[in-house]
């Protein structure tokens, strides 16, 4: 299995960018797929996930900011992050697994992570 992540990079604060996580070697279609992060010296966090049917859930930080979306059909989810702030600035790795919605999430797969920077 591999989730390979990709479009991290530095942006202003106020900016926007879009993470890509392309996934191989599961039945991408029965997994809810997450996007975490981890700041330095922070513990990492769930920003998003979405179920299999397209539910979503967000952090109250991003909510409203980020966006995340799947392609069943090209195994791909996304993040689309807008409004960005320097408190975004983080390791973000996407995450396949189950997403219960009282509990821990359940992380079956991680990606290798991909840097974001927002600078002030």
């Amino acid at each position: 299995v591999q989730l390979v992540e990709s479009g991290g990079g530095l942006v202003q604060a106020g900016g926007s960018l879009r993470l890509s996580c392309a996934a191989s070697g599961l039945t991408f279609g029965i997994f809810a797929m997450g996007w975490h992060r981890q700041a330095p010296g922070k513990e990492r966090e769930l920003v998003a996930h979405i179920s299999s049917g397209g539910r979503t859930y967000y952090t109250d930080s991003v909510k409203g900011r980020f966006t995340i979306s799947r392609d069943n059909a090209k195994n791909t989810v996304y993040l689309q992050m807008s409004s960005l702030k320097p408190d975004d600035t983080a390791v973000y790795y996407c995450a396949a697994g189950t997403y219960p919605l009282t509990t821990a999430p359940l992380v079956a797969y991680w990606g290798q992570g991909t840097q974001v920077t927002v600078s002030s």
